[in-house]
Order: C-alpha cells, then sequence, then structure tokens
C-alpha cells in the first residue's frame, strides 16, 4: 500500500510561506490516491519555483530547459505509455516560454498531465509580472502596472476543447488531490492550473485574496458541456470557480500509432530487414 511516505521529505528552496509547500502535499496526496508507487511516475519539469518542486520527491524525474517540459513529457510517454508523465513547472515556463507547446499538447491530446503552478508572477527572478499577472499589477519591472490583458490558460485549453481541464487552489490541499487523481486518470492532456501564493513577490494575489474568491462548482455543474465550460473558465475577479471545469472523450495521441498498441517501445524487437529498407531508400 502506498503511503504519503513514500514520496520523501527533502529541505527545500523556497520562502518562507511559500504556497509551494501546500501545493507539494497535495501532490503527493493525489498520487496515493490513485495508488502509484514512485517508480511508476515521471515528473518532467522546468525552469522556476514551480520547477523546483519535482526535485522534492522521490520519484523519477527530469529537469527540462525553460518552457520546454511538455516536449520532454511527450517523448516519454510515447517511449514508454506505462509511465504516467507529469509536466510540472510554472506559469511563466508553461505558459510564456513553453506557450507554442502548450498549444501543441492540447492539439494532440497526449496522455500528460500539467501541472501549472500559477501565481501570476516570476517568482524565482525576483518579481517580474507573468502572462497570468492581472491588468494593473504593479512590479519592480513594471512599475506603472502591466498594460497587457492575462493569459487565461484555463479559457485557452477549454476554447481548443482539451481533454481535461481544471482549477484548485494550493490552499484546498485534498480538493488538489482531487484533481490530480482526476487527470491522470484521464486518457489524454489534461490540465491541472493550481493557483499558488507567492508571498514575496505577489502581495496582491495572497492566500486570503484566493480563499475570499476560489469557490467550487457544484455537483450539479455538467463538465461535458463545453458552452458552460467556457462561460465558468472565463470568470475571474470577486468569484473564480474550482474544479472540473470540462472534459470530454476525444482519443488520446498514442492511439494513432499501432505500435504503441503493442507496449513500450524498448520491449519491442526490432525488424532489422524491414529497417534496412527503409535506410535504403535514402540512398
Amino acid at each position: 500500500m502506498v503511503d504519503v511516505k513514500d514520496y520523501g521529505q527533502f529541505k527545500t528552496a523556497w520562502c518562507p510561506g511559500c504556497g509551494n509547500f501546500s501545493l507539494l502535499e497535495g501532490v503527493k496526496k493525489g498520487l496515493v490516491q490513485r495508488n502509484l508507487e514512485p517508480h511508476q511516475v515521471l515528473f518532467v519539469c522546468g525552469i522556476g519555483q514551480g520547477g523546483k518542486a519535482p526535485h522534492y520527491l522521490n520519484a523519477n524525474v527530469f529537469n527540462g530547459l525553460h518552457g520546454r517540459c511538455l516536449p520532454v513529457a511527450t517523448g516519454a510517454k510515447l517511449a514508454n505509455p506505462d509511465l504516467i508523465v507529469i509536466a510540472e513547472s510554472g506559469d511563466g515556463c508553461m505558459y510564456s516560454e513553453g506557450g507554442n507547446h502548450f498549444l501543441a499538447a492540447i492539439r494532440r491530446n497526449i496522455d500528460v498531465t500539467l501541472l501549472g503552478h500559477n501565481n501570476q508572477v516570476y517568482g524565482l527572478t525576483k518579481g517580474q509580472a507573468s502572462p497570468t499577472s492581472d491588468q494593473g499589477f504593479v512590479t519592480k519591472a513594471q512599475p506603472e502596472g502591466v498594460a497587457m490583458s492575462p493569459f487565461n490558460p484555463v479559457a485557452v485549453a477549454v476554447t481548443m476543447n482539451a481533454g481535461f481541464v481544471a482549477r484548485s487552489f494550493a490552499g484546498n490541499q485534498d480538493h488538489l488531490a482531487d484533481m490530480l487523481s482526476q487527470a491522470i486518470d484521464h486518457k489524454g492532456f489534461s490540465l491541472v492550473d493550481v493557483l499558488q501564493p507567492c508571498p514575496s513577490f505577489n502581495r496582491v494575489n495572497t492566500f486570503k485574496w484566493y480563499k475570499d474568491r476560489c469557490k467550487e462548482l457544484p455537483s450539479s455543474y455538467d463538465p461535458t458541456d463545453w458552452e458552460s465550460a467556457m462561460h465558468e473558465a472565463q470568470k475571474w475577479g470577486d468569484e473564480i470557480p474550482i474544479g472540473v471545469i470540462y472534459r470530454n472523450d476525444r482519443p488520446p495521441y498514442e492511439e494513432y500509432f499501432p505500435s504503441l498498441k503493442k507496449g513500450q517501445l524498448f520491449k519491442q524487437s526490432v525488424d532489422r530487414d524491414r529497417l534496412a529498407k527503409v535506410m535504403e531508400s535514402y540512398g
């Protein structure tokens, strides 16, 4: 039986009061909820405060380049479909530097879970505005406030018909664990956008700010209704819905490749005669 302790306890480099502490515990609970052992899970992370999170887990970890989590996660999943693959990093890494890969992963519907630490600021590089920062948000790099409208990853994912789209809050570990568990269980691309306060560089979107606004979707809500999902995805301000906002049963990317139906690629034998013919065709 898997236990939270199996995922270890490590000394972190996060600031006191960081939302990552509770987020990390919620992730552990979600993995245990799915009864996953550490060797069954691969975390692919990028650069930033969110990218450090898998460093503090007893699990398989690949630390990639800034914004490049999803290409590596895609390759890992295609090479070993039996792995549970989770791409985890911050809002800057995932939605700015990695924005094009975010869109491509949704289109492909690869069976990977994206766990985004959304603190609406660049927390590791000392407080610049991120793609999700609210308009008017003042930072040292934007002293007159952010001029652009914020990027809404949840609305974009719903618009593009992503397989599974959820939002959670780092201050609610049980809710986050449930969202991650459902995301892992879903066959296809899954987004779990986690609102995660940064007490050092974002003094606006605090734990209290989120607690006053985050409202769980009612049990009567139908996440398969695309129009309702679009309505909920665009809510932001006095009320922020959390929960499974949208899901569908699009076939995952892997189903388009007959060879993957035979299992892990590294366990399959190589047809050397066929390979030779392929190589000769390039001569």
